[in-house]
């Protein structure tokens, strides 16, 4: 569909009806003006509080109704600062139960306040900033380097962190932070949720609280706590500040800010959960019902946005815009994509109105957009299945590749040759074209071998089953099936024979990411093998097992130096990173040729792809002419635990082989080494070694 008419047919349905536009609060010379929409309400009522007490209110302001849903006020005492809540009364039918007493949430408030137990109060802010001529790094696509991670475990223990900064947006901007981001060479630091969000009513009765934040209390205002001191004291506007300053500081220095934007719930949970905002405005239109008014749970978490109305739908697109032009986020990772392309009758639509909006929305142009491709309702997998200008998270690549350097291994310990051949590891490490189509190309697929949610890297090598008991649910949350290794003893051990083929492991599995077709995307803290000694799902942990520590051994020093050398490796060879699939039947530009060997130098057969005794491969990719540079690599990948050795390939035009990286060294070599066509390398077992062709 084109951008004309994916937007004409969002436009067509009310998604950008201008009757939805200006929604929340505008200044004006004559006060704030507020405009609110519920489809169903008989009456909104604005009430404003002292600056200070937010139980005194000071106003009661009824809105006038101004058509389309929409109810509207401007009054001089709504000014920068005012703290202020809506009231919303209507009928009450299946679906919407009215309460004209709560206190609400303005949808589009851009900050918050909070008493504590759900007392929120709404903020008008003052949202002028100084950007200083900064400009977005634009970084393209086929160099992004993701780097996920959480905005307050990321600085929270970091020595060179003014304590004051620790675990705040102005943490994050500082520059030893900064400088870790660039000594390691990422381009792209993705952050978990900083929507403001709240913990649900069930941690909290275990004394436990949501560190992640996948539990939205309002789209547009950021989460205060993550804020210094300073700035809380101060206000809300200061809090954006200090937000807007975090991401100007990171612009600066070249790195792209992606936000993790949770659009498929809410916080208010549960029919009979907390009633703070969407549910007390109009519940009918905001939320998936059954008829009855019984929730429709896709999301696991007790309620489901329902964007295949109007308001909803806009809701999220409107928060895009803001974000990405006001405070100049350069993408969003979007949990629980599927949910977002739900149509009315809740089945999921790639063509759905709000998700090719997102796409075609000039104000969203150049913006990243990350699908995670997948909720829990029925037809929720959708992997491979977003439209043109979607990436998506790519947990095929993520399964296949655990299993290739892990499982596998594991299951040939007992049973002696491993339960499958190279095929389909070499598929993903080619981009995972049985996947995304080729009009998408290989950049649709955003690689990760770790995430926020399971075991991180160094787990992963180190535990065979999760160790969640500390999250209060009897070591019943967390994924059953991790794809993981211990190697022989389950967490820590003194074997250092275990412990060097872990290591190797890591390497392994890091090396994979960073050398395949696709965007990487590496989890905070792998980079140098931290650990949540083995638990996989540490969404309720805002302690020292969550916060990267920046103390490392010797060990941790080396992996972080072989992930500073893969990356740099990637950036300087462009066949590596190709931005489209070749075509054997004609030229393809900005593609890479692939070419595909055995250990003995000849081309592969049939046989030895779905063989499991023969699990090597030599990968040859040639980039084409228009990118950068003409540029062939060579990446050995050997997937049995016995040595081998593996013979050169005769290529036309290759005169020497030039090593760049092996992971079988304990600290990445620079020596360049040279080897001839036809020349022999001995290859240890379960490892990886990549030249480049000249």
């Amino acid at each position: 569909m084109s951008p004309t008419g994916s937007l004409a047919k969002a436009a067509s349905i009310g998604l950008l009806s201008p009757a939805l536009d200006d929604l929340g609060v505008t200044h004006t010379p004559d006060g704030g003006r507020v405009r609110v929409w519920s489809g169903t309400a008989d009456a909104v009522e604005l009430v404003i509080f002292d600056g200070k007490d937010l139980d005194w209110i000071t106003r009661e302001i009824p809105l006038e109704p101004v058509g389309g849903g929409v109810w509207e006020i401007t009054t001089p005492h709504l000014r920068v600062g005012s703290l202020y809540a809506v009231r919303v009364d209507g009928p009450h039918v299946p679906g919407n139960t009215f309460n004209p007493r709560t206190l609400l949430i303005e949808p589009y408030a851009k900050g918050l306040v909070t008493g504590g137990l759900g007392d929120w109060r709404s903020v008008a802010v003052d949202e002028s900033f100084d950007w200083g001529g900064v400009a977005k790094p634009a970084v393209p696509l086929d160099r992004t380097i993701i780097y996920e991670g959480h905005l307050k475990g990321l600085s929270k223990r970091h020595p060179d962190v003014p304590p004051a900064l620790h675990g705040t947006y102005a943490g994050l901007g500082h520059p030893a932070m900064i400088e870790h981001f660039l000594s390691l060479g990422v381009t792209t630091i993705q952050l978990l949720p900083i929507h403001a969000f709240a913990s649900e009513r069930r941690l909290l009765h275990h004394g436990l609280a949501n560190y992640w934040g996948y539990n939205t209390v309002n789209f547009f205002s950021p989460h205060s706590p993550y804020a210094t001191v300073a700035s809380r004291i101060e206000g809300a506007s200061a809090v954006l500040r200090e937000v807007k300053q975090m991401v100007r500081s990171l612009h600066e220095a070249g790195l792209e800010v992606v936000l993790d934007v949770v659009y498929n719930h809410t916080s208010e949970e549960e029919i009979g959960g907390p009633r703070t905002s969407l549910r007390g405005i109009d519940n009918r239109s905001y939320y998936r019902q059954h008829a009855d008014g019984a929730y429709i749970d896709v999301t696991g978490c007790g309620n489901s946005l329902d964007t295949s109305t109007d308001a909803a739908a806009r809701l999220v697109l409107d928060s895009l815009r803001y974000w990405a032009n006001e405070v100049q986020i350069d993408g969003f990772r979007f949990d629980l994509a599927a949910t977002l392309g739900r149509d009315a009758s809740h089945a999921f639509t790639p063509d759905h109105p709000l998700l090719r909006a997102i796409v075609d929305d000039p104000q969203l142009a150049g913006v990243k957009k990350i699908a995670e491709p997948w909720d829990v309702g029925m037809g929720g997998w959708q992997t491979g299945n977003f439209g043109d200008g979607w990436h998506e998270w790519n947990d095929r690549y993520r399964d296949r590749v655990r299993n290739f350097w892990l499982s596998d291994v594991d299951y040939a310990r007992r049973a002696s040759t491993p339960p499958v051949g190279i095929g389909g590891f070499a598929t993903r490490l080619a981009g995972s074209s049985n996947t995304f189509s080729a009009e998408r190309g290989p950049l649709a697929s955003i690689n990760f071998v770790t995430a926020h949610d399971g075991f991180t890297l160094r787990d992963l090598v180190s535990y065979d089953v999760k160790h969640n008991l500390g999250n209060g649910e009897h070591n019943r949350d967390g994924s059953d099936t991790n794809r993981s290794y211990n190697h022989g003893a389950e967490g820590p051990t003194d074997d250092e024979r275990i412990l060097a083929t872990r290591r190797k492991a890591m390497r392994n599995l890091m090396g994979t990411l960073l050398l395949s077709a696709g965007i990487p995307m590496i989890t905070a803290g792998d980079e140098f093998g931290r650990t949540q000694r083995g638990n996989n799902n540490a969404y309720c942990h805002d302690s020292v097992l969550t916060w990267l520590p920046w103390e490392h051994a010797q060990w941790q020093r080396d992996l972080f130096a072989h992930v500073r050398r893969l990356i740099a490796l990637r950036q300087e060879n462009p066949a590596l990173r190709p931005s489209r699939f070749a075509r054997l039947d004609q030229h393809t530009p900005s593609a890479s040729v692939m070419d595909w060997y055995d250990e003995h130098g000849e081309t592969m057969s049939g046989e030895r792809w779905t063989n499991p005794s023969h699990r090597t491969i030599q990968y040859v990719a040639t980039s084409t002419p228009e990118l950068e540079q003409h540029n062939r690599t060579l990446l050995m990948v050997h997937g049995i635990e016995r040595p081998i050795a593996v013979t050169l390939p005769q290529i036309d035009g290759v005169e020497r082989y030039v090593s760049l990286w092996s992971s079988a060294d304990e600290t990445p070599r620079h020596d360049e080494r040279a080897f001839a066509p036809g020349d022999v390398v001995p290859l240890v077992g379960t490892s990886m070694h990549l030249f480049r062709a000249e």
